[in-house]
């Protein structure tokens, strides 16, 4: 009768080598319950469990898991069975935003627009009215002038310089860089009144880019999600920030 192999928790998958997690979650292994729990989670919310989404990474490092003994079929971690394993969804300016969370720490957010949109059209052929970046990132200065930039703000400043140059990087003084630079001052500044504003950045942005082009529904992703991933308190979008006036102005370019 063979022998039963002792269990090596330094074999293990953990949550940390997996996820963006921290605390006592990412020195976890990841178990197979803890994989059935989201994937139960997701296709109650999405109707199917996405391939290559948290809850299919979950299934193979559980699966590895159980293969080198380091956990059982049926264990799932002490986290898991506290918080449970979530997927939430919310609308950000026509885009279904979904967060996945196990043991209450986020493991997976992305989108997908809430409607049908128009495929098939470059963005160098939109009309020639279609809303740019730069006009985008005007509006905000004037619906959310107001507002003291923080690190979400650049980022999704810096975002949507880099997909309206075409450029790749930030631009070494541009928006993103003068946002970038806002954002630490706020940090150490107290009184709001003090405070660099997105109307100081933002205003007049088409003049001070080094290039811009029509919003598309990628853009407006690529900007929702920078802004959401630098929210500490939750993942909602700034009303009549920077991410919700591009997803808007996608939104109107798709329908022209």
């Amino acid at each position: 009768m063979s022998q039963e192999q002792p269990r090596r928790p330094g074999d293990a998958v953990k949550y940390g080598d997996v996820f963006d997690v921290s605390g006592q979650l990412a020195s976890q292994p990841i178990a197979p319950q803890d994989a059935a729990a989201l994937q139960a989670a997701e296709n109650i919310v999405l109707g199917q469990t996405p391939h290559g989404g948290p809850a299919s990474l979950m299934q193979s490092a559980a699966d590895l898991n159980e293969q080198r003994g380091v956990v059982g079929h049926q264990d799932m971690t002490a986290a898991v069975m506290d918080k449970g394993a979530t997927v939430a969804e919310a609308d950000v300016g026509g885009y279904r935003i979904i967060t996945e969370a196990v043991g209450g720490q986020v493991v997976g957010r992305y989108g997908m627009p809430t409607t049908e949109v128009k495929t098939g059209q470059p963005s160098s052929t939109l009309d020639a009215d279609a809303i740019t970046i730069g006009e985008a990132l005007e509006a905000t200065a004037i619906s959310a002038g107001d507002k003291p930039v923080d690190q979400s703000d650049a980022a999704a400043i810096q975002a949507a310089e880099v997909r309206a140059t075409g450029l790749g990087h930030v631009v070494p003084g541009g928006l993103g860089a003068q946002a970038q630079s806002a954002a630490a001052y706020n940090a150490q500044t107290t009184r709001d009144e003090d405070k660099a504003k997105l109307g100081d950045i933002l205003t007049d942005a088409t003049l001070k880019m080094a290039g811009d082009k029509a919003v598309t529904r990628e853009d407006a992703e690529g900007v929702i999600y920078a802004e959401i991933r630098n929210k500490q308190e939750d993942m909602a979008t700034h009303p009549g920030g920077v991410a919700a006036s591009v997803a808007a102005a996608a939104r109107l370019n798709q329908e022209k």
